[in-house]
């Protein structure tokens, strides 16, 4: 039994954890954690958790008391602190933020002006299941991807592996629901801004590029650049992430090859060429959808990809490391449809 703390669980990440390892076999939540909420009864707070335990403030030494995992879904920094007290303990930890995504220390300080300490001694590992799936098995410590890294990465990853990438800069377009932004105040977000109209944000500057960057650069075995523009589009949840790339085969050899690459993956599914998925496909899953077609005009492979961002963009993704961490079946307790319509 993986007996399992959340930190932040009030959170939309958060509150997709609960929901997910309610239903999961092997878990049992025996911590339950909130700085703004401690003391309240989590039904207080979201009455349909149906739940009562008590939100409790970040105390490591609790944790490491009732819990082998904790997942912090937490400001960057915060986690960190709280990851590195508990790991010391003995408990593995996956995090939900950009706390444990980079190699390289200094990325993070150009990108969140936070300093970790001690974060080159961390026995940490990019939490992406179908490409890092062997370390993630020995890992005390796992940076959970971020939403967009997610849909971006897998639509691309099976071109790096056979070196089809003929140019060094990948243009990538991400349409995102507002929970997204998570469970925050901010007039961006209030009804009347967002219903009824999309926008960009971040363009050129979100903190998921260098994310997508390092893990690019790394399988492609040179420096490889991202041009991301995010947008945030009126609707919940989902992400609709669309990659053009130069490429030096047909569409055919690229399809095969992405029927290959993820033919053993339960959550990823390649479409037939100029079949395209929509976010509906996903709703409330972990489950990812790729199409592709090939532009003859300008010798253009155009990726489409679609994820749930608070599910494989995150809690569940989450979840299907700790089933990996723990020797579990991957898809243990993630078995779940998309809801459909």
């Amino acid at each position: 039994m993986v007996y399992v703390g959340i930190a932040g669980v009030t959170g939309y990440t958060g509150i997709e954890l609960l929901r997910i390892l309610h239903q999961h076999p092997d878990a049992e939540i025996t911590w339950m954690g909130s700085h703004t909420y401690a003391g309240s009864p989590l039904q207080n707070v979201h009455p349909f958790t149906f739940r009562n335990d008590e939100l409790r403030e970040l105390d490591p030494e609790e944790i490491a008391e009732k819990c082998n995992l904790l997942f912090t879904a937490l400001p960057a920094g915060v986690s960190y602190e709280v990851a590195m007290r508990v790991a010391e303990a003995g408990v593995k930890v996956i995090d939900l933020g950009a706390d444990f995504r980079f190699d390289n220390p200094e990325i993070y300080i150009k990108w969140y002006s936070k300093r970790l300490e001690g974060y080159e001694n961390v026995k940490r590992v990019y939490g992406l299941p179908e490409i890092y799936r062997n370390k993630i098995k020995e890992a005390e410590v796992v940076g959970n991807p971020g939403c967009y890294p997610t849909g971006a990465l897998l639509a691309i990853f099976p071109l790096l592996k056979e070196g089809l990438l003929i140019e060094d800069t990948v243009f990538i377009d991400s349409k995102s629901g507002v929970s997204g932004a998570g469970r925050k105040a901010g007039i961006e977000y209030i009804y009347s801004e967002v219903s009824e109209g999309v926008k960009a944000y971040n363009v050129a500057r979100h903190r998921h590029i260098p994310e997508m960057e390092q893990e690019l650069s790394k399988h492609a075995g040179r420096e490889v650049k991202v041009v991301f523009t995010p947008h945030l589009i009126p609707m919940t949840r989902g992400i609709f992430t669309t990659i053009y790339v130069k490429v030096s085969t047909d569409l055919e050899r690229i399809h095969k090859l992405y029927r290959d690459f993820y033919d053993k993956e339960p959550f990823v599914h390649v479409l037939s060429p100029g079949m395209f998925p929509s976010t509906k496909w996903v709703l409330g899953s972990n489950h990812v959808f790729i199409g592709m077609t090939y532009e003859s005009r300008s010798n253009t492979l155009i990726l489409m990809s679609v994820i749930d961002n608070l599910v494989k963009g995150a809690a569940g993704q989450a979840v299907q490391n700790m089933n990996i961490m723990f020797g579990l079946p991957e898809s243990r307790g993630l078995e779940m449809n998309p809801l459909y319509p």
